[in-house]
């Protein structure tokens, strides 16, 4: 007998948040400096890579300065500042807002998100406000792929009788979201965002790609599959 989710858990920044575009904007906007996409955000991945010690997105803070000189942008902590707090008002993927209020349809959709509180409250808004419930790294005190974080988000749910077989986690960050859920036995879904343009982009690297349950390169693909009843718990 087919088994549908009860519940969606959604990474944002990078799933439903395009932090690559808003990054990029916020630096042609506050800086007035033309910068090469990918070498920025190589330069990034590789910062984030080495580990912050900050939350995000205040863990921009550092990264802007240690990056200012290499990329010809003003060195002060006033951009720095206004760089990290630009986080709040990034843009969506063109598909976000309308297909999160087609899964709504089906699904409790929970926000499951290392970005603080502060900053998660301006992309919630930016994308209608789709969500039943959120975990943030204020709540969960750690960001993934702790185990922890997970934990946090089944206990979370637990309350309103939805266990970890009801749950299809959705994802574009391989390192942070797909292997961790996986080797936890989610039901995956990986939103392939940078399949058009390849490489990592602004997301951490891994050396080998987790195969998850299901595999879209927008999230329309899966509101689609929602509608026609087809979303089926795989694994649990």
């Amino acid at each position: 007998m087919a088994r549908f989710p009860k519940a969606l858990t959604f990474d944002v920044v990078g799933t439903l948040i395009d932090f690559e575009s808003g990054m990029m904007d916020a630096l042609q906007r506050l800086c007035g400096v033309t910068i090469e996409r990918e070498a920025f955000l190589s330069a990034y991945r590789g910062m984030r890579a080495r580990g912050q010690t900050l939350p995000f997105p205040q863990d921009l803070k550092p990264i802007y300065l240690q990056l200012a000189a290499q990329f010809g942008l003003p060195e002060t902590e006033a951009y720095a500042d206004a760089f990290v707090y630009a986080a709040k008002d990034w843009p969506a993927f063109a598909d976000s807002v309308e297909a999160m209020q087609r899964l709504g349809r089906h699904f409790r959709l929970v926000a499951m998100t290392n970005t603080q509180r502060w900053a998660f409250s301006g992309m919630e808004k930016t994308l209608g406000m789709p969500f039943h419930d959120s975990i943030t790294v204020d709540d969960a005190l750690c960001e993934k792929p702790d185990t922890a974080f997970f934990g946090f988000a089944r206990g979370r749910l637990s309350r309103d009788g939805i266990l970890q077989g009801d749950i299809l986690h959705v994802a574009q960050s391989q390192y942070h979201d797909i292997g961790i859920a996986r080797k936890l036995d989610y039901t995956v879904c990986w939103i392939e965002r940078r399949k058009a343009i390849g490489g990592f982009g602004g997301t951490i690297a891994v050396e080998t790609l987790t195969k998850p349950d299901y595999h879209f390169f927008t999230l329309k693909e899966l509101a689609d599959l929602a509608d026609q009843g087809g979303l089926q718990m795989l694994y649990s």
